[in-house]
């Protein structure tokens, strides 16, 4: 195990005598960050670093991109949020020339905080802030490494997942382990929600951390060799249901796809997005409508359709689907 020490005797002469309940005032214990992050989830860590006093040196997200039917281009959450709030936001679109790198270096940082940024960084962005980079990471590492942890711990049928906050290094989410909480997945649990969850215990225990470190207080343990396993990027593809499947394995599939890329299945030229089912245990050749309820048959047991949507229409529960759409029992999909 490691132990991080805070070296900024500078900024307070009795420094050394700080025993964690010394009056010290918040400017004292306040840390130089670059935020890295992209999407909504790393939105409430850099608004909970902000609202703990640490100071927000710059703010890195992905660039622009073209959205919407006027393809205009759009400011990532995290810019907008950053852009807001007055902080100064960077996009390059590559940290590997020595321009960028030089230049993030010339923030003198004393740790960047990385969440869902979507670029790698190389060695030299990792080792110039003054402590490294801390990772806000969605799982319980070293199980779900990789891009797409919230949708594929779900889709395992896992009982658990978590936030783990890491000191990164140049392996893929291999880094010490600096925090760790965990989130029970049930039954109704969607991505969507377990987003959120997730998001909230980031930006709490990112927080934590920062704190910590400033105190001399955080300790790294490093990851264990057994139990490793990788998130790999969620394709659009995936979202098709296979009736040969297991029914337990698509309704997990459901919950994990909700709201991206979507769970669906296609009748003639129809494609029939999937929003909310529930597993039974009857049963038929695989793909067959076996009722009035819109429940179908799967490779093991059966699958009830509780809430559907058309392309074009809005969200609509199964009874008022089947009043406007033809899809008698004894149809195979």
């Amino acid at each position: 195990m490691r132990v991080f020490t805070w070296a900024r005797l500078d900024l307070c002469k009795e420094w050394e005598q700080f025993d964690g309940e010394s009056p010290l005032t918040k400017e004292f214990l306040a840390v130089r960050i670059i935020y890295m992050g992209t999407p909504d989830f790393a939105v409430a860590p850099l608004a909970a670093l902000i609202d703990a006093g640490h100071e927000i040196v710059c703010v890195y997200s992905q660039p622009p991109r073209p959205a919407g039917r006027g393809h205009k281009e759009r400011l990532t959450p995290v810019h907008a949020f950053a852009e807001a709030k007055g902080i100064e936001v960077r996009t390059p679109k590559s940290l590997r020339n020595e321009d960028e790198q030089q230049a993030f270096a010339g923030l003198n940082a004393d740790l960047a905080v990385v969440a869902a940024y979507g670029l790698i960084l190389p060695k030299p962005i990792l080792d110039a802030p003054k402590y490294g980079c801390f990772n806000i990471h969605a799982s319980l590492l070293p199980r779900w490494r990789g891009a797409a942890p919230i949708q594929r711990a779900i889709l395992a049928g896992d009982a658990e997942t978590g936030v783990t906050i890491m000191q990164m290094d140049e392996g893929l989410d291999t880094g010490d382990m600096l925090l760790v909480d965990r989130v029970k997945i049930t039954p109704e649990t969607t991505a969507s929600g377990l987003h959120d969850a997730l998001m909230e215990m980031g930006a709490r225990l990112i927080v934590e951390a920062v704190d910590k470190l400033a105190a001399g207080a955080l300790t790294a343990t490093p990851q264990p060799d057994e139990g490793v396993t990788y998130a790999s990027k969620l394709e659009k593809g995936e979202g098709r249901l296979d009736f040969a499947k297991p029914a337990v394995e698509l309704e997990r599939a459901v919950r994990a796809f909700t709201p991206w890329p979507g769970a669906y299945f296609d009748r003639d030229k129809d494609r029939i997005k999937v929003l909310e089912v529930r597993g039974t245990d009857q049963s038929g050749t695989p793909g067959t409508v076996l009722d009035d309820a819109l429940t179908i048959a799967c490779g093991e047991g059966a699958l009830q359709l509780l809430k559907v949507q058309r392309a074009g229409k809005a969200p609509m529960d199964a009874e008022a689907f089947l009043r406007g759409y033809d899809l008698p029992k004894g149809t195979v999909l």
